[in-house]
């Protein structure tokens, strides 16, 4: 007896299936590159730390508002000229200089050091290293909660293929609110952790959320509009001001293809 439609490779369910199954690796590809060790080894070490390096200077305002400027001023000439290294493209020298800061009394200077250690790890493919700098970034109580909160957040992204669904969710489910300066980063990886659970009726919400979040980024934003979509949840307000958005993106593109 013939087969039915339905029952071949090229039926139009088995090829929805299988579109379904490459976007979803594409989005998972796509989260992967987000990351600073991913960064790095597409752009070069110096340009992939950037981020930690803006999150360090960042972390030294705060601390710095907070402490007697006295106290941190002999250890922030140091970090700055371990950063200076680190441009230079002198990871390993600049490493040695990070490894004293953080060894000094200074608390302060010494999660900024680590942090920014932990992204040079990331760059070398050193993921345990990485991850063990960040946790201890986390939870050091001198430091402000914002950059506790956003060492958590890197510590589980990068060691997210070794940790259990529950334990991704535990983690960074307090950060997965629009009130959370991490909320686009925390709730991507919370809300692949549902679907790592099969709870998709819990993923896509969170990721409609994100996705209209105006202070995610846009990139961000766009992939988990997909996904969302992908998951029968409409991320879309606006379909016009979106076919419009779309329509500016694309034509610098058709431009400098003529």
């Amino acid at each position: 007896m013939a087969s039915t439609p339905t029952d071949t490779p090229s039926s139009p369910s088995n090829r929805k299936s299988a579109s379904d199954d490459v976007f979803m690796r594409e989005v998972d590809e796509a989260v992967r590159q987000d990351e600073v060790a991913d960064f790095a080894k597409k752009f070069g070490l110096p340009i992939g730390i950037a981020v930690a390096l803006a999150l360090a200077a960042f972390g030294g305002w705060l601390i710095w508002s907070s402490q007697q400027e006295s106290a941190l001023e002999e250890s922030s000439e140091q970090l700055i000229a371990a950063l200076d290294e680190l441009e230079a493209g002198n990871a390993d020298v600049a490493n040695e200089e990070l490894a004293a800061i953080a060894a000094g009394d200074s608390e302060g200077a010494a999660g900024m050091a680590r942090l920014v250690q932990a992204g040079i790890a990331l760059g070398q493919d050193k993921t345990e290293e990485a991850v063990g700098l960040y946790g201890q970034v986390a939870n050091d109580a001198a430091l402000p909660q914002e950059i506790r909160d956003l060492a958590k957040v890197r510590m589980v992204a990068a060691n997210f293929d070794n940790m259990e669904p529950q334990a991704v969710i535990d983690q960074l489910g307090p950060l997965a609110t629009a009130e959370s300066p991490w909320f686009g980063s925390a709730g991507e990886l919370v809300a692949f952790a549902y679907l790592a659970q099969d709870k998709p009726d819990q993923a896509g919400p969170l990721l409609v959320a994100i996705a209209k979040d105006e202070d995610v980024p846009e990139s961000l934003r766009s992939r988990t509009r997909q996904l969302a979509g992908l998951l029968g949840n409409d991320a879309i307000d606006d379909v016009d001001a979106m076919l419009e958005e779309l329509g500016a993106a694309e034509a610098p593109q058709a431009g400098g293809a003529q």
